[in-house]
């Protein structure tokens, strides 16, 4: 008999929690307060809710929500993926060191390289699919490890229960961006980490019609210096928009589970095809990373690249394809055709982009719930 939270699959748990209804009306969605400030009936004490950059009824849910998915303690809703990956970051002080993943996102990238500095914060760019190398890189300031796995846009897996081992035992914090496999198919503090990252504007959301970031911690001490941070620097997801991701997540795991299941056939595709140097996607059984992907995820995800002869090729192709959206981002019900030198890379130099496999050649594909076969025939003429 299912009796405890932790007895329920993730699928379930989608779907019921603690706030699966409102407790005062049975309402079966969660209230949108849109207050930004409190009625306090006590001059000494106040109540739950003062002033709504601290703390609003509406994000405690998502926060609530995102933290039990996690299997972590404590949630942070922030207006941006980007938000929540900064103020993770100014947990560093000027003089600290940061081990970060050599092929991250180009908004990391961008933080690390160009914002960090200018703090005094000093960072390395490691291959974190080499444990040897992380190990060699760490220095007596290192204070934290920036994971991301899958790798955008290359999909190089880290293993991250080795680097939290590694992590822990130097006394330094780990981070796990989780955006590409989201807690329906990677839970990175059951692997040791210390905090998860995402931009929940991607599959977390599902729909291209929100910009949200979440982080979920499970240490108390890191929660009360995340929250600090959140109400300090004031980037928080507003109700309307975590109403909107909390209705994305109830098909979460049905989203995942198409958009993988079509991945993995348009990757096997494309792996065939002459036109296509290279195909990047963790389920295909020849990637470095497969076996590791397979032992601490639950499936590869819905996002691969495939590289093509050059730049002009990439132009035809985008041109001629006709049912992906040629756009910034990934994880919608619709498949996300993205180009990373130009756009989630754009902010790294080119000579840095080639050296991590991010050629001018290398396009994107986030897969979306779009029929398999008719994006593979679209494909087929694009090329």
């Amino acid at each position: 008999m299912l009796t405890k939270k932790e007895d329920l699959s993730i699928q379930t748990r989608l779907l019921h929690h603690s706030h699966k209804h409102d407790r005062h009306t049975g309402a079966v969605s969660v209230p949108i307060q849109h207050a930004s400030t409190f009625h306090q009936t006590n001059l000494d004490e106040f109540g739950k809710y003062d002033y709504a950059r601290s703390g609003n009824p509406t994000r405690e849910a998502l926060e609530e929500i995102i933290a039990g998915l996690e299997n972590g303690s404590e949630g942070f809703a922030f207006a941006s993926g980007m938000a929540a990956i900064s103020t993770t970051f100014m947990l560093l002080s000027a003089g600290d060191h940061l081990l970060i993943t050599e092929d991250v996102y180009g908004g990391s990238y961008r933080m690390t390289t160009e914002v960090l500095t200018r703090l005094g914060v000093e960072h390395t760019f490691v291959d974190m699919t080499d444990i040897s190398s992380v190990e060699d890189a760490i220095r007596p300031n290192t204070k934290m490890i920036y994971m991301e796995t899958p790798s955008n846009p290359t999909m190089k897996i880290t293993p991250v229960k080795e680097i939290a081992e590694i992590s822990k035992a130097h006394g330094c914090i780990s981070v796990v961006d989780n955006t590409f496999l989201t807690p329906v198919l990677q839970r990175p503090l059951d692997l040791g980490a210390d905090i998860v990252v995402h931009s929940a504007t991607k599959f977390i959301g599902g729909h291209s019609d929100v910009v949200a970031g979440l982080a979920v911690v499970n240490d108390h001490s890191l929660a009360n210096q995340l929250r600090f941070l959140q109400n300090s620097f004031g980037a928080i997801l507003g109700p309307q928009d975590c109403w909107l991701i909390m209705r994305g997540m109830k098909t979460m795991h049905t989203r995942m589970e198409a958009s993988s299941t079509s991945a993995l056939k348009l990757a096997k595709w494309l792996r065939k095809h002459p036109d296509v140097k290279r195909v990047y996607y963790p389920g295909l059984d020849d990637h470095p990373g497969y076996e590791k992907q397979r032992l601490q995820a639950d499936g590869p995800g819905a996002v691969l690249s495939f590289e093509l002869k050059d730049r002009s090729h990439v132009k035809k192709v985008v041109e001629s394809v006709q049912i992906p959206v040629f756009a910034v981002s990934l994880g919608a019900v619709e498949s996300i055709l993205s180009y990373p030198a130009q756009m989630s890379h754009a902010a790294m130099p080119a000579a840095e982009r080639n050296k991590r496999g991010i050629t001018d050649g290398l396009l994107r594909l986030s897969v979306g719930l779009e029929k398999t076969d008719d994006l593979i025939q679209d494909l087929e003429q694009a090329l």
